[in-house]
């Protein structure tokens, strides 16, 4: 019975990710009755069972909280909302939960259309960038969308622990920013390769930006969010 509902989900997903996009819960007829039988779809559920982190690194991995939050995810062109998420910016893996199994399960981040935390901050999963060290799994949270895309890619690192009997070493959070054009990163580490980047005149900018009160240094996220919406016309 359970192998005839699943083919019978799976045929109906399909059909539904060749239309436009639909929230799940709102749209999808057999979604109660495949929830008695698994409360998420299998397409959340394919990336193996999460690794818990070592006790001997000191702090969480986690982006906020080592607590599930309520998030939102869209793979495929279909929103499901309310599904218990952790990011673990660390190893740059998003994490669901199997309540069936009670487990902690890998989402796949190339199934990733995008994904919201209790917050309201956006991430989604970015081809390439290569080059970039930190890049770990390809996931970016986007700050601004306009003429371009303002990405800030979160990552942890370590170092050694001062406390060497309880801990080998600690976490260290960290942020680097880039503009994504046309498929293509741009590295953003000060305010002039922001302006040159998107091609805008540093000269007509500056009034505008001062007046805001916007500097890279002080709130490199606010500023970046501004430049990516600011019209080139301008």
């Amino acid at each position: 019975m359970r192998s005839i509902l699943l083919l019978t989900v799976f045929a109906f997903i399909h059909f539904v990710t060749e239309a436009t996009a639909q929230v799940v819960g709102e749209d999808l007829p057999f979604l109660s009755t495949y929830q008695k039988e698994l409360p998420y779809f299998q397409e959340l559920i394919t990336g193996g069972q999460y690794a818990a982190p070592s006790p001997r690194i000191k702090g969480i991995p986690y982006y906020t909280s080592r607590q599930f939050e309520e998030g939102s995810l869209r793979i495929n062109g279909i929103t499901y909302p309310k599904v218990p998420l952790i990011y673990d910016t660390y190893r740059d893996q998003l994490v669901t939960f199997h309540p069936v199994f009670n487990q902690k399960i890998l989402i796949k981040p190339e199934k990733i259309d995008g994904f919201t935390l209790s917050d309201g901050q956006l991430f989604r999963f970015f081809e390439g960038n290569e080059t970039f060290f930190h890049r770990g799994n390809g996931i970016y949270q986007v700050l601004g969308q306009g003429n371009a895309i303002a990405l800030a890619k979160r990552y942890k690192t370590t170092k050694e622990s001062r406390e060497q009997a309880r801990y080998d070493s600690e976490y260290v959070e960290k942020a680097t920013y880039f503009i994504w054009e046309k498929g293509r990163f741009s590295l953003i580490k000060n305010a002039a390769q922001a302006i040159a980047s998107l091609g805008l005149d540093a000269k007509v900018l500056k009034r505008e930006l001062k007046s805001k009160g916007l500097q890279f240094k002080k709130s490199p996220e606010a500023y970046l969010q501004f430049l990516v919406t600011y019209p080139k016309s301008n």
